[in-house]
């Protein structure tokens, strides 16, 4: 993982496909096209109309202006192509805070949630000092459930979560920061 120049929120992080760097307002657009797309936002919060998602993109700007740090936004590096969202998130009433990771439909399958959530857990255990590295996944959302794996995570079981998602069934997977460490990363 090679350190990029500061964002004025937060650092930009370069893995051998992929730039993390804080979103911006101009991540709009393909976020929107991301969110409005029934398979792809269905565990991620469902279909979203675009004045929602501004709102989310403004939300995790606030993160990062707030926290010291939100999700990144993921360019692929071949192409500056916008292809999703990932990294360390904690919003209140959460059951501990995660590792999110959310793609565009196009960029799943070819292990740029593993390469960039690694990027992140490594960014967040030695950035922000986090002792654990979890992820919050609904049950039937296998694809993220395989991802978590590869990270080294287990399922450590149901988890509540805050309204409006109360109602949804969510597994918290999960390791120490030992244990992610240890795994050679």
């Amino acid at each position: 993982m090679r350190k990029e120049p500061i964002h004025p929120l937060g650092p930009t992080l370069q893995t051998a496909r992929l730039i993390l760097r804080p979103p911006v307002p101009e991540d709009v657009e393909p976020w929107a096209v991301m969110m409005a797309d029934e398979q792809t936002a269905r565990f991620i919060g469902g279909v979203m109309p675009p004045s929602v998602v501004w709102r989310s993109l403004r939300t995790m700007i606030g993160c990062w202006a707030a926290d010291g740090f939100g999700m990144f936004s993921v360019i692929e590096r071949e192409t500056g192509r916008w292809l999703g969202r990932l990294g360390p998130w904690y919003p209140g009433g959460w059951p501990a805070p995660e590792i999110g990771y959310g793609l565009i439909k196009e960029a799943t399958g070819k292990g740029f949630a593993t390469e960039g959530a690694r990027a992140a857990g490594d960014w967040a255990v030695e950035a922000l000092g986090w002792t654990e590295i979890n992820h919050c996944i609904h049950p039937r959302n296998h694809p993220s459930q395989h991802v978590a794996a590869r990270l080294g995570a287990v399922n450590k079981g149901p988890v509540q979560m805050p309204a409006p998602y109360e109602g949804e069934p969510v597994d918290l997977w999960g390791q120490t920061a030992t244990e992610w460490k240890r795994r050679g990363r």
